[in-house]
């Protein structure tokens, strides 16, 4: 809703130019993106600009969900966008279970939760009742991590076997972590990630562990 929106939407636009052409990019949207009460129309601006606002697709058996979290955190000015995602969510979920993937991953914008499941409800985490019924829907239907944003630095934790992992920005850092990205590789067996400063990545790349692991794989 600010004056800049468009000029720093082509800016980022221009930037993703560069990324090699191999590389899919997949958004997720959040709340600088459509609110933190979202609207029929904000959602539907942001459709327009970088695709749906949840979704899902594989990788090597491995079974990816996009969800749209601000629905999560407010929906009272579009109920209805709610519902509709919960419906698909269940139906995507039953499709996992049919097809027997190696892993089912979910990224969302804000956490579930940002270092233990019974934390207190704060503005960067979900509100505990929501919170609680998507955990152990999550865990019921073996998903082993959901990646997240939104705190602008490192956290995470576990809910039984279900995984949280909350990233630092690789801009504007709200504590003590230095500007960087996560690496995550997928195996068959197991998700492995570890967060690198830009500064690290760029001196020595990504360590030998990971390489390794990803040579593996291909």
């Amino acid at each position: 809703g600010t004056q800049w929106r468009k000029d720093q939407e082509q800016d980022l636009k221009n930037v993703l130019k560069n990324t090699d052409q191999d590389i899919p990019l997949v958004f997720v949207s959040g709340n600088h993106d459509i609110g933190n009460t979202p609207t029929r129309e904000t959602i539907d601006n942001y459709c327009k600009n970088w695709g749906d606002d949840y979704f899902s697709f594989w990788v090597g058996g491995v079974f990816f969900l996009v969800l749209n979290s601000q629905l999560y955190f407010d929906s009272s000015k579009c109920p209805e966008l709610k519902q509709a995602q919960d419906v698909w969510l269940d139906e995507q979920l039953a499709v996992a279970e049919k097809h027997n993937c190696k892993h089912i991953i979910v990224f969302q914008h804000i956490p579930l939760f940002l270092r233990k499941p019974d934390e207190d409800h704060d503005y960067f985490n979900l509100e505990k009742s929501v919170r609680q019924e998507i955990m152990e829907k999550f865990h019921k239907a073996g998903i082993k991590a959901v990646f997240s944003g939104h705190y602008h630095r490192n956290a995470g934790g576990f809910y039984k076997g279900l995984e949280m992992v909350v990233s630092s920005a690789i801009g504007c850092q709200l504590g003590e972590d230095p500007h960087g990205l996560r690496v995550v590789v997928v195996t068959d067996e197991k998700i492995v990630h570890r967060y690198y400063s830009l500064n690290e990545l760029s001196s020595q790349g990504i360590e030998k562990e990971l390489l390794d692991m990803l040579a593996k794989q291909n």
